[in-house]
C-alpha cells in the first residue's frame, strides 16, 4: 500500500503514509518525533484549549516533544513521562498495562514513585500525539489517579476514527481510519 493521506493541521501540511495494521484496517501514520515545525505550530493552538494545569503527563515516547513544547509555552518547569518499563532508578513505581491500536501487543506503562508524589493532589492534563481507541490514555489516567492526581484534560493533536466524536478530549484535527 503506497497511498498517502494529506493532513493539514496548524497551518502545516504532511503526506502521511497509509499503513495496514490489521487484516481489515489501515491508519495514516502520524509521527511527530523529529518534526519541530509541526510540533511548534500545533502546541500553541493546543495550549489555548487547555485549562489551568500543574503538570502535563504523556506516555513514552511520541508525546514527549509535544509536552516539552506545551510545558515551555505554559511556563511549567517540568512534565511527567510514563515510561514503557520499570527503570532501575525508579522507587516504588506505579505500573499499568495497555493494548494500543498501534502497538498490537500488551504494553507496560510505569510512573516513577517520585513523579507520583509530585502530582499527588495536582491538576494534570494527559497529552498524546494521537488519541484513537483511548486505551493508552486510559492506562495513563489510571496511573495518575493511583497517584492521587486530578485529570482535568485529555488532549492530542489528532483524534483518530471515532475518537473525533468524543466530547471528553481536546484536539486540533480529526484523522480518519481506513477500513480495508
Amino acid at each position: 500500500m503506497n497511498e498517502c493521506y494529506e493532513l493539514n493541521v496548524a497551518g502545516v501540511t504532511r503526506q502521511l503514509p497509509i499503513i495496514q495494521i490489521a487484516p481489515n484496517l489501515a491508519i495514516a501514520s502520524f509521527v511527530i518525533l523529529g518534526d519541530c515545525e509541526l510540533v511548534t505550530a500545533a502546541a500553541p493552538l493546543l495550549a489555548e484549549k487547555l485549562p489551568q494545569v500543574d503538570y502535563l503527563v504523556t506516555a513514552e515516547a511520541k508525546g514527549i516533544p509535544l509536552v516539552q513544547e506545551l510545558s515551555r509555552l505554559l511556563g511549567l518547569p517540568c512534565y511527567i513521562v510514563a515510561r514503557k518499563s520499570v527503570k532501575p532508578y525508579m522507587e516504588q513505581p506505579l505500573v499499568d498495562e495497555v493494548n494500543s491500536i498501534t502497538t498490537q501487543k500488551t504494553q507496560t506503562l510505569c510512573l516513577d514513585g517520585k513523579d507520583a508524589l509530585a502530582i499527588h493532589g495536582k491538576r494534570v492534563a494527559l497529552v498524546d500525539d494521537v488519541i484513537s481507541t483511548g486505551e493508552s490514555l486510559q492506562a495513563i489516567e489510571r496511573l495518575v489517579e493511583k497517584a492521587g492526581a486530578q485529570v482535568v484534560a485529555r488532549a492530542a493533536i489528532l483524534a483518530e476514527g471515532d475518537a473525533a466524536k468524543r466530547d471528553d478530549i481536546l484536539f486540533l484535527e480529526p484523522l480518519p481510519l481506513f477500513p480495508l
